[in-house]
């Protein structure tokens, strides 16, 4: 019996490691995608890693606050044309929370399209 346990407990250990890796990984990812839709995106200044990833923690935790408050899925192909426009609106507010972005209104638009289709492409879940 204590040897189940003690399996259970490692088994447990591991999957919340995974999921702090997963976490990291997605992250690193996102603020990937964003250098590269910032530098593709007319309207969207050009960023570096730390302020990209910085970015990305905003965007994430805007996006967990629209999903909690009003049920909304705020990824661009998570609503069809309400998750779209709503993930262009995270963007744009996005640069009053960031120092060092900077992004129009059409060119939030641009990107929240660029990281829909990156998003269809790349699966949200790493681990």
């Amino acid at each position: 019996m204590a040897d189940n346990a003690d399996q259970v407990r490692r088994d447990e250990e591991n999957k919340e490691g995974r999921s702090w890796i997963g976490v990291v990984v997605r992250f690193i990812v996102a603020a990937i995608v964003l250098m590269v839709t910032a530098w593709l995106t007319p309207g969207f200044s050009e960023m570096g890693f730390g302020t990209a990833l910085i970015a990305a923690l905003v965007i994430a935790v805007i996006d967990w606050a629209v999903q909690r408050i009003f049920k909304i899925d705020a990824s661009p192909f998570g609503r069809g044309i309400v998750g779209f426009i709503i993930s262009a609106v995270i963007i744009y507010l996005t640069q009053f929370l960031v120092p060092g972005m900077s992004i129009s209104i059409w060119g939030a638009i641009i990107a929240s399209l660029i990281i829909g289709i990156i998003d269809a492409i790349i699966p949200t879940r790493v681990m």
